[in-house]
């Protein structure tokens, strides 16, 4: 039996827009944690990055929204954290952008609360 490999999948699109807007306004860390085979995840992907300042923080988020929309024709279903800057949530159901200021991204630890998942880490 050969394996198909998935194309134009709207999640794929969805995640190449979310990178880039990140990528645009030179977000760090960037991780893909890919949860699909992960029976207690309550999303497909989670995708994390870090900003420096509340101001790049804010940026990244309204990259991410601009492109998801542009490129993928989505809008975040609920976005949380435009208020504070210090970790925003972009939830867009099956994709969860979480985008966190300096030291918060470690103090909250996500990055280790899926050891099951595949991880893509964009480089910087």
């Amino acid at each position: 039996m050969t394996q198909h490999k998935r194309k134009n999948h709207p999640e794929d699109l969805l995640i190449s827009a979310i990178v880039q807007g990140m990528q645009e306004k030179k977000a760090q860390g960037i991780s893909i944690f890919d949860l699909q085979h992960i029976g207690s995840a309550i999303a497909a992907y989670f995708i994390l990055c870090t900003g420096q300042a509340q101001k790049q923080v804010e940026a990244i988020a309204e990259a991410i929204i601009e492109m998801g929309y542009k490129k993928a024709g989505q809008r975040p279903w609920k976005q949380e954290g435009m208020a504070n800057k210090e970790w925003v949530l972009l939830d867009y159901v099956d994709v969860v952008v979480h985008i966190f200021h300096g030291d918060k991204r470690a103090f909250y630890a996500l990055d280790t609360l899926w050891g099951d998942a595949a991880i893509t880490h964009i480089q910087d």
